[in-house]
């Protein structure tokens, strides 16, 4: 049985002021009947001719849209009995669902994908980000790229980028390694992820820091490890508590340099001492590097692989910090002994990714930018760190030489539900008690992040966060349920 064509069923009508093709128009219009039902299966089509002569358009350009909706299997061709709508399931309704997950710490407040807010943690300064140098590097990257050899790419990544982080990481964090040694990742997270599949460490137990990353307690835990978390103190992590609290560890995840949310580094003799602990007791230690090379005042030590001839050191970087978290890259070090298998779990389960990316990031360090983009931004931050002062005074801690500052609170008050009122006043800094093992008895406080506080909106930033805190101090919110 032929179904007559009824061109009201179609509501099909172009408009030639539209940016859209011609093409894309009529295909869409009877794209949507379709899907609609407005055209049953087995009704024919008008020829092309006689389409074109209604709409007033071209046969190629009718014959174009009717190709694409047969590529589509919506119609199909009869041959002598034309173009007809294919057969297809009666549409269903569609249950419209969101999915809501909880974001890390840095994002928690203020959400993804949004510009970030004074105060906000975990982001380098946008203002100074070198723009226009990045454009001519990507640009650059993706013409070579667009023209390489087609083949399967090293999934350690780019050996010209794990070269220039090799020789980039021997000059900053005094590591010397192989570019073998370097997995190219997406970041911290990912390489804590690689790192316990290739070290086996489901079900073991892991030392964290206390107080330290939420990030990473809450990885352990999605992995099948149990946290075992350990105080530091103006030393970095206390090793003896750590071997009494959980003396069977298998892995202990420090941050040697700038320990948030103090700023700590670890000291010398700590660091000697879980160095040992990981030879006498075949431990690891994966070391996450966040952000030493902006310490504000004086030298980084060096890292703890710098000095581990045992080799129980994984070491995890990322560039979020110091260029942009927008690069989507990170890199983890092997010890040598470990860096087959590392990469072969990186070939399976965590290739690295975005190869333009990262041909312009080796051309950045390669060509010097890098460095000097570290001393600009390290002055940079010295400035908003005094300017946070200057508005802020007595009302945060000392600096401890990194890029965060911490605003105590009065006992009793929800840091958790404070900072979340926060971003709809134009702000974002982060709650204090979730880097504690147990916030519900941590003490309250909000973490302010200094890199993004530039002069124009400093003032105002600091005046509506000392008024959101006051308010906090008038009627303290309810205790968070356990």
């Amino acid at each position: 049985m032929t179904i007559p064509w009824n061109p009201a069923t179609t509501g099909l009508a172009i408009d030639r002021t539209r940016a859209v093709p011609l093409t894309q128009q009529i295909a869409a219009a009877l794209r949507c009947a379709i899907v609609e039902g407005r055209l049953r299966p087995g009704a024919r089509l008008p020829s092309w001719l006689d389409m074109a002569a209604q709409l007033g358009v071209s046969r190629g350009t009718v014959k174009a849209a009717y190709e694409t909706l047969i590529d589509e299997m919506l119609v199909f061709s009869a041959g002598a009995a034309g173009t007809r709508v294919a057969d297809r399931p009666a549409p269903r309704p569609v249950a419209v669902r969101t999915v809501e997950i909880a974001p890390p710490l840095q994002h928690a407040q203020h959400g993804f994908g949004l510009r970030p807010l004074p105060f906000q943690i975990g982001v380098p300064a946008q203002d100074a980000f070198p723009a226009k140098l990045w454009a001519r590097l990507r640009t650059r990257a993706v013409r070579a790229n667009a023209i390489a050899p087609v083949t399967a790419p090293d999934p350690r990544g780019t050996p010209e980028l794990r070269a220039q982080i090799a020789a980039q990481i021997a000059i900053t964090r005094g590591i010397r390694c192989l570019p073998d040694q370097v997995i190219l990742t997406s970041g911290y997270r990912a390489g804590l992820g690689l790192a316990l599949s290739t070290l086996g460490m489901v079900g073991r137990r892991a030392w964290v820091e206390d107080p330290g990353c939420p990030v990473t307690r809450k990885a352990l835990r999605l992995a099948g490890v149990d946290d075992v978390a350990v105080p530091v103190d103006e030393h970095g992590l206390r090793i003896d508590r750590a071997v009494r609290a959980a003396p069977e560890a298998a892995l202990a995840i420090v941050t040697s340099g700038l320990q948030g949310p103090g700023g700590a580094a670890l000291s010398a003799g700590r660091r000697a001492a879980l160095l040992a602990w990981a030879e006498r007791e075949g431990g690891w230690i994966v070391e996450h590097d966040q952000a030493s090379e902006l310490l504000l005042e004086g030298r980084a030590p060096a890292a703890i692989a710098a000095n581990d001839p045992s080799g129980r050191v994984i070491h995890i970087g990322s560039f979020d910090m110091t260029i942009s978290g927008a690069l989507g890259l990170g890199y983890l070090v092997a010890p040598i002994a470990l860096a087959a298998r590392f990469a072969e779990m990186a070939a399976h389960l965590n290739p690295a990714p975005n190869a333009a990316t990262q041909v312009a990031l080796a051309g950045f360090l390669g060509d010097g930018h890098f460095l000097r983009h570290m001393r600009h931004m390290k002055a940079l931050y010295r400035e908003r760190r005094d300017l946070l002062a200057r508005y802020l005074g007595d009302a945060i801690l000392p600096d401890l030489g990194g890029l965060a500052a911490i605003m105590p609170l009065p006992a009793g008050t929800d840091d958790v539900a404070l900072a979340a009122q926060a971003p709809s006043l134009g702000i974002a800094p982060a709650p204090l008690s979730p880097w504690s093992a147990e916030p519900d008895h941590a003490r309250p406080g909000l973490v302010l992040g200094i890199t993004n506080l530039r002069e124009p909106i400093a003032a105002k930033a600091c005046e509506t966060l000392v008024r959101l805190a006051e308010s906090s101090a008038a009627a303290p919110l309810p205790a968070r349920a356990a």
